[in-house]
């Protein structure tokens, strides 16, 4: 309790504050323009830090890292252009809200999920930093390999209508994945003799076409539609009410805790990263959505505006942001690929994380635990200010003149990116073939989903065939890998339980039609 009363006491002098404040502000700012991914937003701020004391300019990175994350559903939301690659899957069912004339209501979801799994996140840095770091520590390259596969399978909840196409999609993103020099022999494959291919599509320029230029292909659509129809170009959706009921809180309430409590789990492990957190939180939505709401009149289908739709992956993806702090303050070890940033920004000021700073360097350490959770408590109003500005700037824009703004932004997202006009042609490509891809009925999801899992899995499958010597049975071994066979039987369950519900559905449906039931016989 001690330690906790000095990290506060450093963080509310009022300096600290407002760098917090600061932070926020930018990182909402920034999270909400198009093409800039977390990392990017991070590192943006990273210079900034340099002439600002160490406790100054680390409230100023963990308000950046918070906010960016929850910013990036202000453009998925408004013009299905993730801001950033947290906010890939809010895209799905937030637009389908927003084109509905319920922008507001889905923004306001969004904000609140960011925030209330910020909060939970908070509250498990500030609590059980020591033993989830103990539980990170279990994690071998057996554990990381069941991990993808468990993330993988999460892609069955993704698979609404067509089966096969989904399935085709999911199969098309792992090809994807595959394409660069192998992890595993360090040999190049399908590069074409392309030295920008050696190290696989880059995957931020990827990411911008597959929404951001497929976003403008469908807003041009939609153009020609109503121009064919004989009506003028209407303007994008405009934010309207931001209330939330009491009846949808406790709705998302459930949906909250389970998302936040994936969001955490998958935070404290070392690579695992946000998309697969919001991947897991989504799918289980899901299912609960369908067991509980599909169907009813008053209802959205799934992934057409459907409120859990939103507060999953938004839960998840700010979930992630504090527990992935977890090994890297108390083991030295980053999360992700924004946390490892985080060490570049304690490096310039000498701090060192690992256990050995709680020692030298408490009142910073602390500092850092209480701001995650003070930064969560200042973005909420902060982000819906935020909202209001940016509706009345940007998306009141025609959608004529908005086509081209995306297309720019797009443009220089992906040429920003290391600099390099190949990651132009990357964007486009992606985006013909998201929308190629959209007019065929063939979901993104399950694509985006391989591509992110490819090399993950192909490494860690790889290494831990290496290390049994060949013996596939260390995937399924309680004895030896006992979370590694939990993962196993749960991803084994979620290719089983779709097939076994069709035959329940099925069954009901000859029982319903007149058909007699067979009766046992005890």
């Amino acid at each position: 309790m001690d330690q906790i009363l000095l990290g506060f006491t450093q963080l509310l002098q009022p300096t600290v504050l407002s760098m917090v404040m600061l932070g926020v502000l930018a990182g909402l700012i920034v999270g909400s323009i198009p093409g800039i991914n977390d990392n990017i937003a991070f590192a943006v701020f990273i210079p900034f830090s340099f002439s600002l004391p160490a406790d100054q300019a680390l409230a100023l990175m963990v308000g950046v890292y918070c906010a960016a994350a929850a910013g990036g559903a202000i453009p998925a939301i408004m013009l299905k252009v993730p801001g950033t690659a947290s906010a890939l899957i809010t895209t799905i069912d937030g637009n389908a809200m927003a084109r509905k004339g319920q922008a507001g209501r889905a923004l306001s979801i969004a904000m609140t999920s960011s925030v209330v799994g910020g909060l939970l996140s908070s509250l498990v840095l500030l609590v059980c930093a020591p033993a989830l770091a103990e539980v990170a520590l279990r994690f071998g390259y057996v554990e990381n390999a069941a991990l993808t596969i468990l993330g993988l399978s999460s892609v069955v909840g993704l698979l609404s209508g067509n089966i096969l196409k989904g399935i085709i999609s999911a199969a098309l993103g792992l090809l994807v994945a595959t394409i660069g020099y192998s992890q595993v022999t360090g040999f190049p494959r399908y590069t074409f003799g392309s030295v920008n291919l050696i190290e696989g599509i880059p995957f931020v320029p990827m990411l911008v076409g597959l929404f951001g230029v497929a976003a403008a292909f469908d807003l041009l659509r939609d153009i020609v539609d109503e121009r064919s129809r004989g009506g003028a170009s209407a303007s994008l959706p405009v934010i309207g009410s931001m209330k939330l009921d009491s009846g949808l809180i406790r709705r998302l309430l459930p949906v909250w805790g389970t998302s936040s409590a994936i969001g955490n789990f998958i935070g404290v492990l070392p690579g695992a990263g946000m998309l697969m957190a919001i991947y897991l939180a989504y799918d289980q939505a899901g299912r609960r959505f369908r067991r509980r709401f599909a169907g009813r009149d008053d209802e959205a289908a799934w992934g057409e505006g459907a409120p859990e739709g939103i507060a999953a992956p938004e839960a998840a993806n700010n979930a992630v942001t504090a527990s992935s702090m977890v090994p890297l303050l108390s083991l030295g070890i980053p999360g992700n690929s924004t946390s490892a940033l985080f060490i570049g920004a304690m490096a310039l000021h000498g701090l060192v994380p690992g256990p050995l700073l709680f020692a030298q360097h408490g009142d910073i350490a602390w500092m850092i635990i209480v701001a995650f959770l003070v930064c969560n408590i200042v973005m909420w109003p902060m982000a819906f200010l935020v909202i209001r500005v940016v509706s009345r700037t940007i998306f009141s824009i025609p959608k004529s003149v908005m086509v081209g703004i995306i297309l720019l932004l797009c443009v220089l997202g992906a040429y920003s990116d290391g600099n390099n006009q190949f990651n132009v042609w990357v964007a486009l490509g992606a985006g013909i073939v998201a929308f190629a891809m959209n007019l065929s009925g063939i979901p993104l999801g399950p694509a985006i989903l391989g591509l992110v899992l490819g090399a993950q899995m192909e490494a860690s499958i790889s290494n831990s065939l290496a290390i049994s010597q060949g013996n596939w049975l260390v995937f399924v071994d309680p004895v030896g890998h006992p979370i590694a066979a939990a993962m196993m039987a749960l991803s084994a369950i979620m290719w089983i339980a779709p097939a076994l519900g069709a035959l329940r559905r099925r069954r009901a449906d000859r029982t319903g039609s007149g058909q007699p039931a067979r009766v046992s016989d005890t």
